[in-house]
């Protein structure tokens, strides 16, 4: 398939600014790849299509604030740096993007805080927007990592156009978020709340946390027509063997399995043994998925509705079918759901 085919026209009044007011009260779209329906419910009702054995996998990532601002040595200038990861503890590396990045160049400096008792060098230049920092800190660790915490705000994507609240850096995390290392979140966790996962619990619906931390590289755009051709970002995952042996469990039994998001999808998909169960594994994955695709772990997904000609919407139309997606999407246009990080949600059975 070419990127041309996930083309569609997406009016900018259905990109969600905000969260729904509760998070399991958000839109959900019911796709059955079997019967060719879409159905329309609220979150909660999710429960409805899962028995006892059934397993949810979800990504356990948490968001760190990752995005500081700084100020220029000599000339000032506030400077916008978004932490991508951290190349070395111990040197206080950190590969970053910059804004507006024609202002830093190689040997400066950058000041944080009202106190500038943070401060950064540029030590190399790794793409256009792209720096290498190393973080000048007298304090231990676990102090440096305090005051980056404390000096960052939650990293919001850029199409939300107002500032960051309070409620963000609750909301813009899942619930269940417990291994800090991304920079964006697993969205499609962001509709569980307490009270669902507790009836899910009840019902005998099994969960199984996998770790995929989420880096910008997920949202960069495709800028190749021949699909084949685009490389992804290589992401950071974590599969224990005991999360495996949950998921192996529901397949032997034929239950149902569900991927809760893209991440999950990904994460499950890049470590599968010969005869279609999920192996443990510890390390990094830049599995692209589009269609034509065979999913081997997953018989059903949760996701977000994406923004066009994105690698996410490529992935989820490989699971439903290309064109039973672009009709659900036309349909979720006209009927006015919401998009993207924030927005609502979509299950594919």
């Amino acid at each position: 398939m070419k990127l041309s085919h996930f083309h569609f026209d997406l009016p900018d009044e259905l990109l969600a600014e905000r969260p729904a007011e509760h998070r399991d009260e958000s839109r959900l779209m019911v796709l059955d790849r079997a019967k060719q329906t879409i159905e329309h419910k609220q979150f909660k009702d999710i429960i409805d299509y899962f028995d006892e054995g059934d397993v949810m996998i979800m990504n356990d990532t948490k968001v760190f604030p990752a995005r500081l601002f700084g100020n220029k040595e000599k000339t000032g200038a506030r400077i916008e740096v978004f932490l991508l990861r951290e190349l070395n503890q111990d040197q206080r590396l950190w590969d970053v993007l910059v804004d507006p990045a024609r202002k830093i160049r190689i040997g400066n400096k950058l000041y944080f805080g009202d106190d500038e008792t943070l401060v950064a060098e540029v030590i190399d230049n790794t793409t256009s927007r792209g720096r290498t920092l190393r973080f000048l800190y007298d304090g231990s660790y676990t102090d440096f990592r305090t005051k980056l915490t404390q000096l960052g705000e939650t990293p919001l994507p850029k199409y939300i156009n107002r500032e960051v609240e309070p409620e963000d850096e609750e909301r813009y995390q899942t619930i269940y978020a417990k291994n800090e290392g991304a920079v964006a979140a697993p969205t499609a966790g962001l509709h569980f709340s307490k009270h669902l996962l507790k009836r899910l619990e009840i019902k005998g619906v099994k969960t199984a946390e996998v770790t995929l931390h989420v880096g910008l590289g997920t949202f960069n755009p495709v800028e190749v027509e021949d699909l084949s051709k685009h490389k992804m970002d290589s992401e950071e995952i974590v599969i224990k063997k005991s999360a495996a042996d949950i998921v192996n469990e529901g397949i032997e039994k034929k239950k149902r399995v569900c991927a809760v998001g893209t991440t999950s999808m990904r994460t499950i998909e890049s470590s599968v043994s010969s005869n279609g169960r999920l192996n443990e594994f510890e390390g990094w994955t830049n599995k692209f998925i589009f269609p034509p695709y065979e999913f081997s772990i997953a018989n059903c997904m949760i996701t977000n509705f994406h923004t066009p000609k994105s690698t996410l919407l490529m992935m989820t139309s490989a699971f439903a079918g290309h064109d039973f997606m672009k009709k659900a999407y036309e349909e979720a246009v006209k009927e006015k759901y919401k998009f993207y990080s924030y927005g609502d949600a979509m299950l594919i059975i």
